[in-house]
């Protein structure tokens, strides 16, 4: 267990007695919800609520949308700095985004832009927050690009790219040191280093579990080792992610170079397709702590599951296919729903509808990559697509969510 919990309220707090018949001192105030004890009541429903897993960090709505770029700028008037800012803060944006729909061997070969270029691709901007001085301007900036100009900009460099937004990817970090399996117990280093990393928003958002009860009574470590996927799926569930990545980590000193050496097993568990296994390891570098080498494989890691995903998901060519697809329905409400989440899917282009009857929606749907990587698109908007040839279905997955 990662924490003991030892709350005490009310009039009896420092009493270490144990209470055997705890309706024996409920008071009138208590009742009537006033007093230390209502305070009391208070305060653990308070805490239970902050034990309930949130909601997982959504998936990007829109992959060509950069939001909270911060800007901090001084300058001989507060017009000058905020024209500065403007201009930092849609490079920084354009970069952003860049490297975020592109594979990090390729951010090396990145177009750099002037902001006079940038301003061709931004199709909008809001300003978040601002704070001014006489001299100096602090923002939060929000941008949206034109994705039909920066395909065409990708393209154009040969740069491959994909903007197939993921669902939340479930991170299990184990830790095996000195012969023991560390992933509830606290401290957890491995675990720390995931906690540490920065929090921008990417294709693929990675998140941890809380590590509470419900988690250490839903499974163990040796179940996450062995890779139990009824569990691991009910994490993924419970976390509302679409796939779970259990990071296995071993590190031992290397007494004769002096050295940490970190051993890491990935292997990604996903609902449709078998588990993806990738092994890496990372050598310290002169002077480096333990510490410091499991932050930096933790965010190494990160990089090479979202790396995995946009490999997978790369559009090679700006060429359209169609595909012709029946969709069931259990009226208006049913089909504007599935209208709703075939929209948010980025790789599909245009939604044709043929025919619309009570039970079925006909349409053709026009996007581009293949067929394999239209089915994971619409995988991430809890959408199956199932069929072969000439006919091809399309449902909800069972557990989707509703449009939002």
């Amino acid at each position: 267990m990662r924490a003991r919990l030892d709350m005490r309220c009310g009039p009896m707090a420092s009493m270490e007695a144990k209470i055997l018949n705890p309706r024996r001192f409920a008071t009138d105030d208590w009742r009537a919800g006033r007093g230390p004890w209502a305070a009391c009541a208070l305060a653990v429903a308070v805490l239970v609520l902050s034990l309930a897993p949130g909601p997982a960090r959504a998936q990007i709505a829109n992959p060509y949308e950069v939001k909270g770029v911060d800007v901090d700028v001084t300058a001989e008037t507060a017009s000058d700095a905020r024209a500065q800012a403007l201009r930092e803060g849609q490079q920084r944006a354009m970069a952003i985004l860049l490297e975020r729909m592109t594979l990090k061997s390729d951010h090396a070969r990145l177009p750099g832009l002037s902001p006079e270029e940038i301003t061709e691709y931004i199709q909008d901007f809001s300003v978040a927050e601002e704070k001014t001085s006489a001299v100096r301007y602090l923002a939060k900036l929000n941008y949206r690009f034109r994705p039909s100009e920066v395909r065409e900009l990708l393209r154009a460099f040969n740069i491959p790219f994909a903007e197939t937004p993921s669902k939340p990817v479930l991170v299990l970090p184990v830790l095996r040191r000195a012969g023991a399996l560390l992933l509830w117990d606290d401290p957890n280093p491995w675990r720390a280093a995931w906690q540490q990393r920065s929090s921008q928003v990417s294709l693929v958002p990675t998140i941890l579990p809380l590590g509470d009860l419900a988690d250490v009574a839903a499974i163990g470590v040796d179940q996450v080792v062995a890779g139990d996927r009824q569990r691991l799926q009910a994490m993924a569930r419970r976390y509302e992610a679409g796939s779970v990545v259990v990071a296995f980590a071993s590190i031992r000193h290397d007494p004769a170079r002096s050295l940490w050496v970190l051993d890491v097993t990935m292997t990604r568990y996903n609902v449709t397709i078998d588990p993806q296994t990738t092994v890496v390891t990372y050598v310290s570098e002169f002077g480096e702590t333990a510490d410091s080498l499991l932050a930096r494989a933790a965010k190494q890691v990160t990089q090479l599951i979202e790396d995995n995903w946009k490999r997978d998901n790369l559009l090679q060519s700006a060429r359209q296919e169609a595909i012709a697809v029946r969709i069931p329905i259990g009226g208006l409400r049913d089909w504007l729903d599935m209208r709703k989440r075939i929209g948010s899917v980025a790789v599909i282009r245009e939604t044709e509808l043929v025919q619309l009857s009570r039970a079925e929606a006909q349409v053709i749907l026009h996007y581009i990559g293949d067929v394999g990587q239209l089915i994971i698109a619409l995988e991430q908007a809890d959408l199956a697509l199932r069929g072969q040839g000439d006919v091809w279905t399309l449902e909800q997955l069972r557990g989707g969510k509703k449009a939002g």
